[in-house]
Formats: structure tokens, C-alpha cells, sequence
């Protein structure tokens, strides 16, 4: 026979069981949640050819910029999405040879304006290509950009650099009328490489009167026209000159590189005898100081900053006339930009033996999602098996619970325990 206390004890444990079958079932169900979400935590891989290649790269002249993060979403959240991927490049690689801090990015064409201000508001000053902004950046020959906000909407004049996508004689028209041409280029789609088109690469090799710049050489050497300062004079024969590096200007564009910027002076009949600038020729096409002349016009290019010295052949009257819209009086300027840059070894290897192409790697890490077909069916299996536990719980809850009635009955049918 069943005591009284023999029962209250059975009951308790068939009572802590129950609770705990329950709390077991709350467990499943947070489970089946959040499984999915924990899966796709594991977010991204890093591409680890930064810390290689890219620091040759980087001395070679290329620069690096945002394309996005595969966790996130530029329409819910472009502010979130610039932060975390400027964090990316920032931890990982400087932007370029002339600042550290990343200024360029990727950006779709569905954002609104006070998205694109958001997207600044964290450092990039540059957003390509084709933004379907009003405000505009070379889409044209005649596009040249007037303000700030012109730049969150770079155009893409040269089309791409695909084998069988690119045109050649519109490239070089384009290069012909002057201005920025901005090119487009993807070294894999899904799991295809693409291939370049040689003939494109070797036309652009061989102009000489083109500057290969990047997004943001292109950006921060502009920045100069809108806001400058200099001083200058001429001693025994010496011409003197510095680019003064000024709180205004630097407010003026907080986020620019200091680039070197090519300025004119007139120096009459006077010849450069020594300057403590490198003298440079007519068709040096990559960013970088020297001096050369042509005739009474001298272009030099320096850092703002950097005081600079040309002993002369003879005492003149000279007049510095300003600066020249792109490098080394350049009539047009190319700028290459590498989309969705997942892995720079891929993207890159193709142009190593070029040494005067300039590129704007837009980088991203890799999705951990890409080619992980079997993370959906996980989710659902981990749902299934959830819900398929629940159930057995459930039912033997309910058998438990049965068999507690049964006892109560019992005890309350029995003797007292006297």
C-alpha cells in the first residue's frame, strides 16, 4: 500500500519533472529561434592577401576602398554598413600611400541623398559609380565636379574592362575629350573568372598623356582648388615656394589626403639649374613631387607643407599662375575601380606586370554564406528536430501527468498513516 508521505513524494518528484520537462521545452523552442541566427553569425572570412600582396599593392600606388559587408544591408542601414567596413579596411591595410584613412566606396544607386550624407558622415567622401544622384561627378567630359556633394555621384565614362564588354575606340574617345574616365572591373562572378581585354590595357599603357590616378588621389588633389594658400619670393637668383597647409583648408575637406599638387610658375627666359625636387619627364603619369619645364613654364609638383627651392639661370620677373587640373598638366585622367573585391589575388593577378594602370580596390570580405548551400536545410533541420522533441516531450508530459492523477487517487482512497 501507497503511504500518504510516500505519495506527496512521488508527486513532488512527478511535479519537478513536469517543470522541467517544460523548461526543456522552452530550451527547444529558443533553439528552433535562433539557430538560424546563430548559423549566419559566423558572418565572414577575411581576405588574407591584405596583409600580403596588398602592402605591394599599396606601395605601387592603388588604393583601397569600402564595397560593403556581407552581414549587412546598404538600404536598412548605409550608416552601419560604412562604419563597419571602414573598420574592416582600417584594421587590416592603410588606405594609401598618401593617408591612411579610406575616403572611397561603393555605393547602389537606390540611396537617397540624406543617405548618402550618412554614408559621408563616416569618412567616405567618394561614393561610385553611377549613385542616380542629381549632384554628379564626371559622367561627362564637362561634368567636373563644383562641390562636395557632387562626388557622391561618380560616373563610369570608360564601361568595363571585360573581354567582349569593353570598347576600346569609346574608351579612347573619352580619353580624347578629357576629364575623369572612370572604368569598372570584376575579376570573378560566382565561380567564373573573368577574363580582362588585353588590347584595352595595352592602348591605356601607351598614352602618355593621361594621369592613372585613384578615387581618392583624384578627390583629394581637387579639394586644392577650393581652398589653397601659398607663399613665395625669389633671392639671388632662387625661387622659393610652399603650399601652406592651413586650418581653413584642412576644414575645408577634413577627410582629403595630402596629395602632391602640380603648380605653374613662368620663369621667363630663366632655367632651372638644381631644385631639391626630383626633375621628372613630360610623360611620368603616376602621382608623385619633381619639377620639369617647358620653355618659360615651369610645372612642379609638391606636398602641401613642403618648402621647395629652384636655383635659376638668371634673376627674373616670374608669376606663379596656379595650379593645373590634373597631374603633371595631364589633359584627362583614368581611374580603374575594382567592385566587390573578395579576394586581391584573383582580382589583381592579371595586371601584375602592368606598371602604370592605378587601382581603386572597392574590398569585402567573403561572404561565409558563398557556397554554403546547406546552411537553409540546416536551419530547417534544426527546426524540424525542435519541433519533433517538443512533441515527444509533450506526450510524455501528458502520460506523467496521467499517471500523477492515478496516484492522487490512490492516496486519497487509502488509510490513514496513524
Amino acid at each position: 500500500m501507497i503511504t500518504y508521505a510516500s505519495g506527496v513524494a512521488m508527486l513532488k518528484c512527478g511535479l519537478l519533472e513536469h517543470l522541467h520537462m517544460r523548461l526543456m521545452v522552452v530550451v527547444m523552442l529558443l533553439t528552433a529561434t535562433f539557430a538560424p541566427v546563430v548559423l549566419a553569425d559566423v558572418k565572414w572570412e577575411e581576405d588574407g592577401w591584405l596583409a600580403t600582396i596588398g602592402l605591394e599593392h599599396l606601395q605601387d600606388g592603388d588604393e583601397f576602398g569600402c564595397y560593403g559587408m556581407p552581414n549587412l544591408a546598404w538600404q536598412a542601414d548605409p550608416g552601419a554598413m560604412a562604419l563597419e567596413c571602414r573598420n574592416y579596411i582600417e584594421s587590416r591595410i592603410d588606405a594609401s600611400q598618401w593617408g591612411d584613412n579610406p575616403i572611397s566606396t561603393f555605393t547602389p544607386n537606390d540611396l537617397t541623398a540624406s543617405q548618402h550624407t550618412t554614408v559621408g558622415n563616416q569618412g567616405f567622401v567618394i561614393h561610385g559609380d553611377k549613385t542616380g544622384q542629381s549632384a554628379t561627378a564626371w559622367h561627362s567630359s564637362d561634368d567636373a565636379p563644383v562641390s562636395e556633394y557632387d562626388w557622391f555621384d561618380l560616373g563610369r565614362r570608360g564601361g568595363s574592362l571585360e573581354k567582349g564588354i569593353s570598347d576600346i575606340d569609346k574608351i579612347s574617345s573619352e580619353l580624347d575629350s578629357g576629364g575623369l574616365v572612370n572604368m569598372y572591373w570584376i575579376g570573378r562572378i560566382n565561380d567564373a573568372t573573368v577574363r580582362h581585354d588585353s588590347d584595352v590595357v595595352d592602348m591605356l599603357s601607351a598614352r602618355d598623356d593621361v594621369w592613372f590616378t585613384t578615387w581618392g588621389e583624384a578627390y583629394s588633389y581637387w579639394t586644392v582648388e577650393r581652398c589653397h594658400q601659398f607663399e613665395h619670393n625669389m633671392s639671388q637668383k632662387t625661387l622659393m615656394f610652399k603650399h601652406e597647409d592651413t586650418i581653413a583648408c584642412s576644414s575645408a575637406a577634413p577627410n582629403a589626403w595630402n596629395v602632391p599638387v602640380t603648380w605653374i610658375a613662368d620663369v621667363s627666359n630663366a632655367t632651372v639649374l638644381q631644385s631639391n625636387l626630383p626633375e621628372i619627364d613630360a610623360d611620368e603619369s603616376n602621382l608623385m613631387e619633381g619639377w620639369r619645364q617647358e620653355g618659360e613654364i615651369l610645372y612642379f609638383t609638391v606636398l602641401k607643407g613642403k618648402s621647395v627651392h629652384f636655383n635659376l639661370s638668371e634673376d627674373v620677373d616670374y608669376d606663379i599662375t596656379g595650379r593645373t587640373e590634373f597631374f603633371n598638366n595631364k589633359t584627362s585622367a583614368l581611374t580603374i575601380a575594382g567592385h566587390s573585391t573578395t579576394d586581391l589575388f584573383l582580382w589583381s593577378k592579371r595586371f601584375d606586370g602592368n606598371d602604370d594602370l592605378r587601382f581603386t580596390w572597392l574590398i569585402s570580405p567573403r561572404g561565409l554564406d558563398e557556397g554554403i548551400a546547406w546552411l537553409p536545410y540546416a536551419g530547417l533541420g534544426v527546426l524540424l528536430a525542435s519541433v519533433s522533441g517538443i512533441w515527444l516531450l509533450l506526450k510524455k508530459d501528458a502520460l506523467a501527468h496521467s499517471k500523477a492523477e492515478g496516484l492522487m487517487g490512490t492516496i486519497n482512497s487509502g488509510e490513514d498513516d496513524e
